[in-house]
């Protein structure tokens, strides 16, 4: 005689899953999420300096938060401790820290004074953030995506928004002056950042930079980091200024890169596709 079985077949036996409750979390598993809650604290605490007009320790937190998150990822991959949790997480630490704090620096610094049409304008970037930052975590499960196409993000990244979306904070501090026309100015370049980053425009991701590198340009990198790095802190707003320039620069010619790229994949799948007809048709 059968008798009804209410568990679940999948369930792990009792036992086993009480050894497993008492082993805990692996340590590998958590070191990628401190990392990311880390970026979220310096992004709070950019919207505080921001708050208390204190703009070079505002947008330093914002530098500092943009290089954890490049950093946690990379930390999740060594240790292959990724997860669903961690990408959420880091999602919804990118919003704050390149959608909320820059919008919150760049209001409190310029945008207030065309009042409402100044706060629509932070509205916009970080809606424009969000919905960029929602874009990318579905191209994630794309199966039908090219590998190459992961050398290029869709529209300008959210860390790049935030930090490109400053310029006129940096070329202040350089001694461009602050006047009647600094918040009409600053507002239209808000907005044409944010659509940047909701754009289809293909911007180089620099994932290349971790594959290998050829012996002879070895110590050149480590020569041009060096002197980039005491650039950063000896001028820290000049080299500021000048970095998002040039990579606003840069722009035309990663679309022009990517689509060469396209093209040449298209013919090659053409060529592909005609050997492979011929070779059918003589077959017969």
């Amino acid at each position: 005689m059968a008798f009804l079985s209410f568990e679940d077949p999948h369930e792990p036996p009792p036992r086993r899953k009480r050894v497993r409750e008492l082993a805990g979390v692996p340590a590998r598993r958590i070191l990628p999420n401190l990392v990311t809650l880390l970026s979220l604290c310096a992004g709070l605490t950019s919207i505080r300096m921001s708050i208390e007009q204190r703009f070079d320790a505002a947008i330093a937190a914002i530098a500092i938060a943009a290089l954890l998150d490049g950093i946690d990822g990379r930390v999740a991959r060594l240790l292959r401790s990724s997860s669903r949790f961690g990408a959420e997480l880091d999602s919804l630490t990118d919003f704050v820290n390149f959608g909320v704090a820059p919008g919150i620096l760049l209001f409190v610094w310029a945008l207030d004074e065309v009042r409402s049409l100044g706060w629509m304008a932070v509205l916009v970037f970080a809606i424009c953030a969000a919905l960029r930052l929602a874009r990318f975590n579905v191209a994630l499960d794309d199966p039908k995506r090219p590998d190459w196409h992961g050398n290029y993000f869709v529209g300008m990244p959210a860390p790049a928004g935030a930090i490109t979306v400053l310029l006129p904070v940096y070329m202040e501090f350089v001694g461009t002056p602050h006047g009647f026309w600094t918040a009409p100015l600053v507002l239209v370049y808000t907005l044409a950042i944010a659509l940047l980053m909701v754009s289809r425009l293909p911007t180089w991701s620099g994932k290349l930079i971790g594959h290998h590198i050829p012996r002879d340009l070895v110590l050149p990198i480590f020569v041009v980091g060096v002197v980039a790095v005491a650039l950063l802190v000896t001028y820290p707003w000049q080299t500021a200024t000048i970095a998002t320039l040039a990579y606003l620069a840069s722009l035309p010619f990663s679309w022009s890169a990517f689509h060469r790229r396209s093209k040449a994949e298209g013919d090659k799948a053409i060529a592909e596709g005609s050997v492979e007809g011929s070779a059918s048709g003589g077959s017969r």
